[in-house]
């Protein structure tokens, strides 16, 4: 396998995605948040760039059946159903429904990286899952959300993880270059707690803003076996290997 890591998703414009398997993490938080609306019973989810665009495809799939949901500088967009905190997507609240995200970092990832062959979501609820589901790619891609067109350490730090876990299920097969051996090397020196995220520019933004509960929440390495897989522009869940 080679797998090549990407720290933005900007990075990504123009490189071509075709025959590979992509993985995009946004650990805090868009990426946990699908993992959280998914095991609560979410039919899917349609990522989008643009609060325009999120609107329109609501109405367009049906705005009684489906949510909005989604931030802008952490906080929810007015008008929204539901922000970006992965603790508000319960069975109660998306069980059974549509939901149209678009968030500042992690849903332009996602959209960017959707002309991959395969395009899974990660973070580190559902790290191992994605992990097995990935061990048989043979061109792989790792696509970090970043914060606001920067490198952001809990995505890469989230991304040298999966390395790390493919390493051990495939050993010396996987190549990685420059990037993917400095994700590797973040995962062997730190401890992906919640302390940690908390640390990040990220989370500090987030626990000025009274959401430090979702660092919290999205510390919780492989709290949940599922492989959410983006394909026709929903997401929708697949069991983990």
């Amino acid at each position: 396998m080679k797998a090549t890591v990407f720290f933005t998703h900007q990075e990504v414009e123009g490189y071509g995605l075709q025959d590979h398997t992509v993985v995009v993490i946004d650990v805090l938080r868009a990426t946990s948040t699908v993992a959280a609306a998914l095991a609560a019973g979410a039919e899917a989810i349609y990522p989008v760039v643009s609060i325009e665009d999120a609107m329109k495809l609501a109405t367009s799939v049906g705005r009684k059946e489906t949510l909005l949901a989604g931030e802008r500088r952490g906080h929810r967009v007015e008008g929204f159903d539901l922000g970006n905190s992965p603790g508000e997507f319960t069975a109660a609240s998306v069980g059974g429904k549509r939901v149209v995200m678009s968030t500042t970092n992690g849903t332009g990832a996602l959209v960017a990286a959707a002309s991959a062959e395969r395009v899974l979501v990660a973070s580190l609820v559902n790290l191992s899952a994605v992990a097995g589901a990935v061990a048989g790619a043979e061109r792989l891609t790792v696509v970090c959300a970043g914060r606001e067109r920067r490198f952001s350490i809990d995505d890469a730090l989230c991304a040298g993880m999966l390395v790390s876990r493919l390493t051990d299920r495939i050993g010396g097969t996987l190549e990685l270059e420059d990037a993917g051996r400095a994700a590797l090397a973040l995962a062997s020196s730190f401890t992906p707690d919640a302390e940690f995220l908390l640390r990040s520019t990220a989370g500090r933004a987030l626990a000025a803003s009274g959401l430090e509960e979702d660092v919290h929440w999205c510390a919780r390495v492989d709290a949940f076996d599922l492989v959410p897989q983006l394909s026709d522009r929903m997401i929708r869940s697949d069991r983990g290997a």
